[in-house]
């Protein structure tokens, strides 16, 4: 069982070859592939490598499945007794991609 940690997006993801997972917007259409460099820890056959900060010479290579938006969050604020309202929604864009290999 191989796995690896990898960073995209400022937020670190546990990964495995299979895994199908969504991440902040990564530039590409869907089917192409990328890769990731910036892997923090990789387990493997050979035994556990953990970088410091990144892994030398590992990679973990995807495939970009979709590219679409989450679900509308909606922002309030509000001064209490100064007639002050403001409502705003946000709508992330995000990347679907299927971890293809841990290298």
């Amino acid at each position: 069982m191989s796995y690896a940690v990898i960073k995209t997006g400022g937020k670190q993801y546990r990964v495995e070859p299979g895994d199908v997972l969504r991440v902040e917007k990564l530039p590409g259409e869907v089917g192409s592939p990328i890769s990731f460099d910036e892997v923090l820890l990789r387990q493997s056959e050979a035994g556990l490598a953990i970088g410091s900060p990144a892994v030398e010479g590992a990679q973990v290579s995807a495939v970009i499945v979709g590219q679409e938006r989450e679900r509308k969050i909606l922002v309030y604020k509000k001064k209490r007794r100064k007639n002050y309202r403001r409502r705003q929604g946000h709508r992330q864009s995000v990347t679907t991609i299927r971890v293809v290999a841990v290298d």
